[in-house]
């Protein structure tokens, strides 16, 4: 056969991830001669694509520009891995747009051979996932674009946000980092019009306008820390102060930066300062880390204990009694 279809593929490819390459540099790859990387790109030329090959030193092969390319033509190991890809975005929150992931996986399973669709689709109708799926809205492509190419260039933005209540704002805000964390989108950086870091999310903001200011982060600055810390210090309800018996190093292994911060204490224990807006759910996490402690505030977290305590004897066995 004069023109594998493989091989000819496969060139497409490589013209679409490495423009410029060398008929020395394709023939090396495809494992050919360049006599038949030319018959190869005269062949996607007879199918309609513009190979355009330039001469000189920094000469190559490469796609006319402007030229929009036909679909991708994954593997089946590609296809599935897509596909799984979406599924577990869809249900993590990590996709954008309400209804994107649907769209693409539907779009997705269409073009698949019936074989590896059956496939993909008894793992989709089979598949459990540990993690709760994510609730509420997903963010706009539109905002986490710009915000992460902002981010990158180091270039201010101009944000239209809404706050939890509702009430709109319109700020100058320079983006240091994008963070995913339990579900949800997160940009955090400079707020102007506070003066002060600020974590914002993103599904709350309904524009972000790129602007011509730019900014420099502070060295070693870590989105991911900050966006933890500020969310372990939101007001809720109670102010939550326990001692713990034992080791700094034990309780950062077991109890989540979002929990709460810990310290040390001069007896060789660990300070817990914590927010919350239920008690009985800071009752049970006490009891679940299986570790000694005293409450030194409030004082309404003692009573949630007392009452966990006797609906766990309560719920006991009358045979181990």
């Amino acid at each position: 056969m004069d023109h594998p279809v493989s091989r000819v593929l496969a060139l497409l490819e490589l013209l679409q991830a490495r423009p410029g390459l060398t008929g020395a540099e394709l023939a090396e790859r495809l494992s050919v001669d360049e006599r038949t990387v030319r018959r190869y790109t005269a062949r996607l030329v007879d199918l309609g694509i513009p190979v355009q090959a330039d001469r000189g030193r920094y000469g190559g092969y490469r796609l006319l520009p402007g030229y929009r390319l036909p679909p991708l033509m994954l593997t089946g190991d590609e296809a599935a891995s897509v596909v799984l890809g979406l599924l577990a975005g869809r249900s993590s929150g990590l996709s954008v747009g309400e209804q994107a992931a649907e769209s693409a996986l539907a779009k997705i399973q269409r073009v698949l051979p019936p074989q590896l669709r059956e496939r993909v689709a008894a793992v989709e109708q089979t598949l459990g996932l540990t993690a709760a799926p994510a609730a509420g809205p997903s963010p706009a492509a539109a905002a986490l674009f710009a915000l992460a190419e902002a981010a990158r260039r180091r270039r201010r933005v101009r944000l239209a946000y809404r706050d939890r209540a509702g009430e709109p704002s319109e700020r100058e805000f320079d983006p240091y980092g994008l963070v995913f964390h339990s579900g949800r989108w997160y940009t955090t950086g400079l707020d102007h019009r506070s003066g002060e870091l600020r974590t914002f999310r993103l599904d709350r903001i309904e524009a972000a306008e790129p602007r011509a200011t730019v900014f420099e982060p502070p060295e070693d600055f870590d989105p991911v820390q900050r966006v933890v810390e500020s969310l372990a210090a939101v007001p809720w309800r109670h102010e939550v102060e326990v001692v713990l018996t034992t080791t700094l190093a034990e309780a950062r292994q077991r109890i989540p930066p979002t929990a709460g911060t810990l310290t040390g204490t001069d007896d060789g224990r660990v300070l817990l300062h914590a927010r919350a807006q239920r008690l009985d759910g800071m009752a049970m996490m006490l009891a679940g880390l299986g570790w000694p402690f005293a409450i030194r505030r409030p004082d309404a977290l003692r009573e949630e204990v007392r009452a966990l305590a006797a609906r766990l004897t309560g719920w006991s066995d009358p045979a181990d009694r």
